[in-house]
Order: C-alpha cells, then structure tokens, then sequence
C-alpha cells in the first residue's frame, strides 16, 4: 500500500469537505496491472451510498483533469466501515484504549504484524499493550504501512458470529 502524496490529500479533503462530508483518508494499493485508489469518507451520521456516487463523480471530474495517478487505475469511495482504517496521529488518539492491528515497514522486535489496545500516543509514537509481552511495544507512526481498529465480536445465542461496534 502507497500513502497518498501531500498535495492530492490537501485537494482530496478540500473538494470532500466542500461537499458535506469528512475526508478520512485514502490509500493507493496495486492489483492485477492496475492500481485501486480507494478513498474513504465519513460524516455525522455515517455515510450513504448516494455519498459515496456523489462523491465518486466528483473525484472522477477532478482526476480526468489532473491524473494523480500515472497509468491504469480503479476509484473506490468507501465509508470506513467497522474496521475503521487509521491514517493519521489523530486517528490513533482518538481511539485509545481500542484493539487495533497494525502492519509495519520493517520488522520491530523481528515482528512486522501487530494487535493490541491502544494505550496512548505521545508524540510520534503509538503505545501498545499486546497479549503475551509484559511492557508496552511503542511504534512510531513512520513505521506503520496500515492501521485498522479491530471490531469486537460476540457469539449469538445460535452459535453466530456478531461484530459489535466499539
């Protein structure tokens, strides 16, 4: 997964913000010769799928002018759903106390996959308490490829599995 460059975030959450709804984040992933450039929004009251095709176009309109991507690529516009993807700092504090699971550059502590609650951010480090390792790993977030909350599950009393908001 590729982060999206500085100056297509400041014109993605311009034009998503102009529209009513919160630019959450986006991510820039290659598949099959192609890349999907998958944008997630929110707003107060979640999102619809008319928001996402309102959206959609009007990215659609603003690419066809500037290509900010090179070569073949697909659009998504997505709400961030359940397992709510963390993109930034801010992100990350507002939901300590939270299980997430995290995907990392390069290993720490010869480990590249992590899950566990969020305990704090301090500056530019994410603090985690994961099962089986006594003290706190710490991440700094330059580390981090790809951040998601982890939704609580619960079983129904007809053995199905039901995911639980946080």
């Amino acid at each position: 997964m590729r982060k999206l460059d500085s100056a297509l975030h400041e014109k993605l959450l311009s034009l998503i913000n102009s529209m009513g709804c919160e630019f959450v984040g986006g991510e820039l992933m290659p598949q099959g010769g192609q890349m999907i450039l998958r944008i997630y929004i929110d707003g107060e009251k979640g999102v619809t799928l008319d928001d996402c095709s309102r959206v959609s176009h009007q990215l659609s309109a603003m690419f066809d002018v500037e290509g900010p991507v090179q070569g073949r690529y697909i659009l998504e516009v997505s709400s961030p759903g359940i397992d709510r993807p963390l993109f930034t700092l801010a992100h990350y504090q507002k939901h300590v106390g939270q299980e997430v699971k995290l995907k990392l550059h390069l290993p720490i502590n010869q480990r590249r996959q992590y899950k566990g609650v969020l305990q704090q951010v301090t500056g530019a480090d994410i603090h985690l308490l994961v099962e089986g390792i006594p003290q706190a790993v710490v991440v700094p977030f330059s580390a981090i490829d790809k951040g998601n909350l982890v939704t609580p599950v619960s079983v129904k009393s007809d053995g199905r599995i039901r995911k639980t908001k946080n």
